[in-house]
């Protein structure tokens, strides 16, 4: 099949790796503003160059991957839509979730598939969490927590339209809870402080945040969050039921240190970026989509997910601001 991508940055350019070395894909259109990421693409991948999306809609591409600035999302996804061309979009669906739904309105009845990249949902670890919750070995859950800490925290043009935390980073575990759970977030709780980089203070938002959300059976998710985990990249989840309790991310890379006595575990280093955390992930995810386009699978994750991961992501925020607990159903239009 020939694939179309829209947007060669950092996310972009990794996806066409990925895409290039799939025995699924013959070819790659590519188009991006910077012309030298395009010639870069062109250089390593054979890929055919395009000087718009239009053109690259245009030039009989099987399936589109966007991974373009937020902004650019809606549109892209509306113009593949119209094309009739199965779509591959990086999260988030929009910059608010207003305009998320006015894309889920254009895609609907539509009959062509979208895949948001919630990309988790293909973690080897996830997917047997969930495989856990679903043959019922671990009997109801009652305590799930999911972590996300980022080495480092985001340039400081990132942040100033990045939405905050919750948003931008918090989403991803947001998206977790829902899929591995298989149960809806009713209400929030949340907080958040600042203990450094100025600039995300400037911005209104917080550097690091936790969420306590309660789930429609009555289960407690824990949700933390943090820009600033010196150690590297952790991502893990944890999943207490009546009958037993499993973790994800619990190896050997693991970014954190153990001072038990005699310990040896975590042995490994450290995971420093999301990219070497979930390449099988991306990989996995990917090869997902070619299917998606040849039609032998419906989209894994679709804007409808999206949507309720956004909802969730708005709770936290009104959480935050105004220091109470927020039902769902307060932000839901």
């Amino acid at each position: 099949m020939r694939i179309g991508i829209m947007g060669l940055g950092r996310i972009g350019a990794f996806h066409a790796e990925t895409l290039a070395g799939l025995d699924a894909v013959d070819s790659l259109v590519v188009t991006d503003p910077v012309a030298t990421s395009v010639a870069t693409a062109t250089e390593r991948f054979g890929a055919v160059p395009a000087d718009s999306p239009e053109a690259l809609l245009a030039a009989g591409v099987d399936g589109v991957v966007i991974a373009a600035a937020t902004d650019a999302h809606p549109e892209l996804i509306r113009a593949a839509v119209r094309a009739g061309i199965p779509v591959f979009c990086e999260k988030p669906v929009a910059r608010g979730v207003e305009e998320s739904l006015e894309v889920l309105r254009a895609v609907e009845g539509s009959g062509v598939e979208v895949h948001i990249g919630y990309n988790r949902r293909f973690d080897a670890g996830c997917v047997a969490a969930r495989r856990a919750v679903v043959s019922g070995e671990l009997g109801d859950l009652h305590t799930v927590r999911s972590t996300t800490l980022d080495p480092a925290p985001p340039p400081a043009a990132y942040v100033a339209v990045s939405g905050g935390i919750f948003r931008d980073c918090a989403v991803h575990d947001f998206d977790i809870v829902r899929w591995v759970t298989g149960r809806e977030v009713v209400e929030v709780y949340a907080t958040g402080g600042n203990r450094g980089a100025e600039y995300i203070r400037a911005a209104g938002d917080v550097d690091t945040a936790s969420s306590l959300l309660t789930l429609d059976d009555g289960a407690i998710a824990v949700v933390s969050n943090s820009r600033h985990n010196a150690r590297g990249h952790d991502v893990r989840l944890e999943l207490h039921g009546m009958k037993d309790s499993v973790a994800v991310g619990l190896e050997d890379k693991l970014p954190l240190r153990s001072v038990e006595p005699g310990a040896t575990f975590p042995a490994g280093t450290p995971h420093t970026f999301f990219m070497d955390r979930f390449a099988a992930a991306y990989r996995a995810e990917l090869t997902a989509f070619t299917e998606v386009v040849v039609g032998t699978r419906t989209s894994p994750c679709t804007v409808a997910d999206a949507v309720e991961a956004s909802w969730i992501a708005e709770a936290c925020t009104l959480s935050l601001h105004e220091h109470r607990p927020v039902r769902l159903e307060e932000v839901r239009k």
